[in-house]
């Protein structure tokens, strides 16, 4: 905000008291400051805000300040919560709250402002995915539109000015405030909706909004801001495919960024705001098909050069090359993907033409503006490919003197001199194209209102771009994984380094930052992998085989103090050490970096050591096991999150969702929704204790639903492979004591969408290859070969690829039908039509279109609200 000039002491200048009112529950030792961009508030310097002091009014605890300003004050401010020290432990979330003092202030007069708390869910409608994609044609945003002042008779001298956040749609042409008086010192109101056309007059739902205080002595002027408009839950439906599984007619071998051009199209005709993929960085390691696994990140700024199309390189490809190219395709053109081959072939074609075009390419101002805009990232990268290459190896432990980075050595490498420049120039020029081809495909999908949907992987590669330049902020003596769970009895380890988070705070996250605004420049939401990993990690010991022998990071070890005399007894009972460091039959773990501290084994009783125990040590160890993970470490856990993943979730518009499954915490949930975060539910793996099954109309709203992931089996082979669980569903969720088909037949892959569209989830997202269960000549191949990973192998080859091509799918009248009236009959939000595109283009020039019927105007109502039966952040849509 622009600094008004108004000097604090200047003689003549008026002053005027501003009060703050909020109302916020705390906890034990934390406090409120409102904080601003001028000196008053502290010039956004929190530790100099203005202190707020609580006062409890009933269940809720008031939070009020008071300061002068000089009159005609305009500035922003937000409501910061800290601790003893003045340290923020959280803030609002959204735009910065605007005020503008009303003209006419006396001097010594008051106004008082009526805030109620940002959540982040009240900043969704701002996310890009709604912004820029969904409602980019209609909507506009004006934030804290005041609606006018009016005349209370809690006292006729104090005028009270209504705000509220509007989300304008088509053409509202205005909003307006209808009041009444409920009691001699209670006044309550409600916000109405006029459309430009006749006769539509939306309230909003929920109770009436209630002023029912004033401060003493009574202020000049009432300032009331209220949220948006409250109204009914937007949803909207998406469809989930891996890049690499995508089959067009153009594709040599895999899924390519250009072919989801095709893909938006089908989307958009079968009734999709949305297309979510995994992730599409460079994940090339090891130079072998071990490298299709997409979570294995090579470069978490690089995209993978296995989805280029050579053919789009250059307009000038000689004739042979384009043979060469054909043949290629009818090589390739397999029902799964070959990795190695696809991944050789396609880097020899480019650099063919790499060899004719490298002198136009990288002297173009394009690809000069892309150089300096990612040569941060870009130069490590290429350095690194050169090397991997040089020494046949990506472990840089293997480098020489290239084993411990610096900016020198780099320089070195990539210096124009340096014999290797063209080398380094082709990694360049590739990570260009990359870069130009799914930008294209980024901007297509948001011209058409689809959200294109990434996904960030919660770990890196050991031998990895990031690892080689930034090795202090992981811990390279340990690995990630999972514990014990749904997908494996034996937990996960997946290999990765854990992150330091200690060290990565001291630049306030800004490697996080960085992944997060790299990705926002191709993507409107994405998907957080397993976002239990910013709560605590699994950590293992760097040679641990299997998920096992961890322990979660952080958490509050055992000391060997607490057993005293009786350590002997215990280590000789419960540890049974065979290497150093290594133990079978376990029931504690030894702190690998602390002698003397210790953590219970994760599943203890599956142990022989506590089998072997008498029933009253058996109930002791597990009311002690039971406390220490699913009680003890909740507040930690709670505290870790709200450290990291506001780095993440303020360092790019995106809408954010959170992979939550697994075992969840009890911390997790709150801080999801303190967030705005959105979760993920899969109906066969539910989250509430004691269901065989998650029952979707019981979903709540900040969740996207969906009937299976690419970490489990699909509809099809899921109900082939369990014949216990397939009769259980069939009578429960089908509600039929007859034996179901052996077979997901087309009509119970219809049921399970249905259940899903209907849902009150924000976002009903389904893989593609349940999607095409519902068409019988869809189903021809084994059920089986369609999963996309097998969790319990560590080595699984990545590879499936859909048995139909993108441009037959386009052709499919029937399918798109089918699914389109699958989501129109749900109620949940679609694209519109060319047709009504076009009547929305005329609008936008001013063209004159026939009025719709109020018939038609109800029945093509939509609606949004951002958080679920909360009378906070929403608004209306007119499609």
């Amino acid at each position: 905000m622009v600094n008004l000039g108004l000097i604090s002491g200047n003689k003549g200048t008026k002053s005027v008291g501003l009060s703050f009112r909020i109302p916020y529950n705390t906890q034990w030792g934390q406090s409120l400051v409102v904080c601003g961009s001028e000196s008053v508030l502290g010039s956004w310097n929190v530790k100099r805000g203005l202190a707020l002091s609580p006062q409890h009014q009933g269940d809720e605890l008031i939070w009020r300040g008071r300061t002068a300003v000089p009159a005609g004050l305009e500035c922003e401010y937000s409501y910061y919560v800290v601790d003893d020290e003045r340290n923020v432990l959280r803030w609002e979330a959204g735009k910065k709250r605007k005020l503008v003092l009303p003209d006419g202030l006396r001097d010594g007069e008051v106004v008082e402002l009526h805030d109620l708390w940002q959540t982040s869910s009240d900043g969704l409608p701002c996310t890009s995915a709604f912004r820029n994609v969904i409602f980019r044609k209609t909507w506009s945003t004006e934030i804290q539109r005041p609606l006018g002042v009016i005349q209370t008779k809690l006292d006729e001298n104090v005028p009270s000015e209504f705000c509220c956040d509007v989300v304008e749609i088509a053409r509202v042409d205005e909003v307006k405030l209808l009041t009444s008086q409920l009691s001699a010192d209670i006044c309550d109101w409600q916000f109405y909706k006029i459309g430009a056309v006749e006769g539509n007059f939306c309230p909003e739902t929920g109770p009436n909004r209630e002023l029912v205080e004033l401060s003493e002595p009574q202020p000049r002027s009432i300032i009331l801001s209220d949220g948006m408009m409250r109204e009914m839950p937007w949803r909207g439906a998406g469809v989930a495919v891996p890049m690499f599984s995508i089959r067009s007619e153009a594709d040599l071998g895999v899924g390519e960024f250009l072919d989801l051009k095709i893909l938006v199209d089908w989307a958009v005709e079968s009734g999709f705001h949305l297309v979510q993929l995994l992730p599409i960085n460079d994940t090339s390691v090891h130079g072998m098909w071990w490298d299709s696994y997409p979570y294995s990140s090579l470069s978490v700024f690089a995209l993978h050069p296995l989805y280029l199309r050579v053919q789009a390189l250059s307009e000038r490809i000689p004739e042979e090359i384009k043979e060469e190219i054909q043949r290629a395709k009818e090589l390739l053109d397999g029902k799964d993907v070959d990795y190695e081959a696809t991944m050789a072939t396609k880097l020899s074609i480019a650099k063919k033409i790499f060899v004719l075009e490298k002198d136009t390419i990288l002297n173009s101002d394009s690809f000069n503006n892309f150089f300096s805009e990612n040569e941060g990232w870009l130069k490590p990268y290429a350095a690194f490919c050169f090397l991997r290459d040089f020494f046949e190896t990506s472990d840089h432990s293997q480098w020489g003197r290239f084993t411990c980075y610096s900016i020198d050595k780099l320089e070195k490498l990539v210096s124009k001199d340096s014999v290797q420049y063209d080398v380094i120039c082709f990694h360049y020029y590739i990570q260009f194209h990359l870069h130009l081809q799914l930008a294209e495909a980024a901007e297509y999908a948001r011209k058409k209102g689809v959200v294109l949907k990434g996904d960030l992987p919660i770990g890196v590669d050991r031998n990895s771009v990031d690892t080689w330049v930034d090795p202090n902020i992981f811990r390279m003596n340990t690995s990630t994984g999972a514990p014990p769970d749904y997908f494996d009895k034996n937990g996960q380890n997946w290999g990765f380094p854990t992150y330091n988070w200690e060290e990565m705070s001291k630049d306030n996250y800004a490697w996080w930052r960085a992944r997060l605004t790299q990705m926002g420049k191709y993507f409107t939401a994405y998907r957080i992998d397993h976002i239990l990993g910013f709560f605590r990690i699994w950590e293992l010991p760097e040679h641990a085989m299997t998920g096992l022998v961890g322990k979660f990071r952080p958490s509050i070890p055992l000391s060997q103090e607490k057993f005293g005399a009786y350590w002997t007894v215990i280590a000789s009972n419960f540890m049974n050490e065979y290497e150093q460091q290594r133990y079978e039959n376990i029931v504690l773990i030894r702190d690998p970096e602390d002698a003397s501290k210790f953590y219970p084994r994760f599943n203890l009783e599956d142990t022989s050591s506590f089998k072997d125990l008498d029933d009253h040590s058996k109930n002791v160890l597990k009311r002690l096991y039971y406390d220490y993970y699913f009680h003890r470490q909740e507040s930690l856990w709670h505290q870790n999150a709200l450290k990291t993943l506001p780095a993440l979730l303020n360092s790019s518009d995106m809408l954010a969702c959170g992979e939550d499954l697994g075992l969840i915490p009890s911390c997790v949930h709150p801080v999801m929704q303190e967030l705005g975060l959105i979760g993920l539910r899969i109906q066969r793996m539910p989250s509430e204790p004691g269901l065989d099954f998650g029952i979707p109309s019981q979903y709540s709203y900040m969740t996207v639903c969906a009937p299976s992931c690419h970490d489990c089996s699909t509809l099809r082979a899921w109900w082939e492979e369990d014949e216990e669980r397939r009769c259980q569903f069939y009578k429960t969720m089908v509600g039929s004591d007859s034996l179901p088909p052996s077979q997901c037949v087309p009509e119970i892959a219809y049921f399970i969408l249905r259940q899903h569209v209907e849902a009150p989830s924000m976002w009903a997202i389904f893989p593609l290859q349940d999607l095409l269960a519902v068409k019988e000549e869809y189903t021809t191949r084994p059920a089986a070969e369609e999963t996309i990973n097998d969790p319990t192998n560590p080595k699984h080859y990545w590879r499936f690829r859909v048995h139909v091509t993108l441009e037959s799918l386009m052709k499919d009248k029937e399918l798109k039908s089918t699914i389109k009236d699958l989501i129109r009959g749900s109620g949940r939000s679609y694209p519109p039509t060319s047709g009504e595109i076009e009547v929305q283009a005329g609008r936008e020039k001013g063209v004159a279109t026939a009025a719709p019927t109020k018939q038609q105007v109800t029945a093509g109502l939509e609606k949004i609200s951002l958080l679920n039966g909360s009378p906070k952040t929403e608004a209306v849509a007119v499609l």
